[in-house]
């Protein structure tokens, strides 16, 4: 197709979201890498430089009115107590932690609210975000326990519960949880058929939510659930377990149509048996035969009563002998 002819992709989509949804690449770096995208601290960055400026207004003043003049002494000077204040004074937002290092060893845990430092022997070194975290996975044609190769796309959602443990138990605690929560669906679909994988959801969500709850426990992380969005099966195996599950509702549509003849079956036999007459039975099922059958086609049925039939048999048969 000429390729003025060819329609362009629809972008519109794709505009809002901070990675291409189509790149899975793309998708993993930017679970691993959290950004906010909802809520900003644009507040506490503000508090912090309204404390830098009051403060240094406040000491510009005071010096002036000591040295009775303002140099690059009293500017200095004013400057190093707001630099001073900027990183005594603090805000954690309502769902922040921030883990306070004094002199390199834990000395607390502070937050949600105003807190201080003492300048230069303290420090926090890292933020934590408490909120539920919802982190992409997939793995990409991981054998099943039939050796067939499938790729399974997920979403687990998760929190932090422990700051410290976050913080000193593991490195990269976002890295770290996407890539374990990597390992445990690839685990997980290696103990399980094809047919398991795609029929048995729920059950792959519990196995790889236990499996990641029980690893990352020790970094203070808490899972809340594993959603599988996406399994993909190699085409030529679709097929087949297209026919396979056609046959099966085949098979099954004609049990159950033996088993409503064996009753309907016993049920003519009884009318039979009321009329007095054991042939009444085949009688009445080639009426109900009849009666579905011009049902479905929505046709017309003409009753010749027997002894005219016959006449009219016979009469034909001497019309074609002589």
């Amino acid at each position: 197709m000429p390729l003025k002819n060819r329609e362009k992709p629809d972008r519109r989509a794709y505009v809002d979201m901070p990675y291409d949804v189509r790149d899975k690449e793309a998708e993993m770096r930017a679970a691993t890498s959290y950004v906010p995208r909802k809520s900003s601290r644009n507040g506490a960055t503000v508090f912090n430089i309204t404390v830098f400026l009051l403060v240094f207004g406040v000491v510009l003043l005071a010096a002036r009115a000591v040295a009775g003049g303002v140099g690059i002494l009293e500017i200095s000077l004013a400057f190093v107590c707001a630099l001073l204040a900027v990183s005594s004074v603090h805000i954690a937002l309502s769902w922040e932690r921030v883990v306070v290092l004094r002199m390199g060893k834990l000395s607390r845990v502070a937050g949600p609210r105003l807190y201080f430092t003492i300048p230069i022997l303290e420090h926090g070194t890292i933020r934590v975000d408490q909120r539920t975290i919802a982190t992409p996975f997939y793995a990409e044609k991981t054998l099943t326990a039939d050796l067939v190769p499938v790729t399974v796309d997920a979403v687990l959602f998760w929190m932090v519960w422990n700051a410290e443990k976050a913080c000193i138990e593991v490195e990269d605690y976002y890295a770290a949880v996407s890539f374990l929560a990597q390992t445990a669906m690839r685990e997980a679909v290696g103990r399980s058929t094809v047919a398991e994988v795609a029929l048995r959801r729920d059950q792959l969500d519990q196995e790889i939510k236990e499996e990641v709850e029980r690893e990352a426990a020790a970094w203070g992380i808490g899972v809340i659930s594993v959603k599988v969005r996406d399994i993909v099966i190699p085409d030529d195996l679709q097929h087949v377990m297209s026919l396979e599950a056609q046959a099966d509702r085949e098979k099954n549509a004609r049990m159950t149509v033996a088993s409503a003849e064996a009753d309907m079956a016993d049920m003519l036999a009884e009318a039979a048996s009321a009329y007095g007459d054991p042939s009444a039975a085949l009688r009445l099922r080639t009426m109900l035969q009849q009666y579905e059958t011009v049902k479905v086609s929505k046709g017309t049925v003409v009753t010749v009563p027997s002894a005219l039939s016959d006449s009219l048999a016979d009469a034909i048969d001497k019309e074609g002998q002589r």
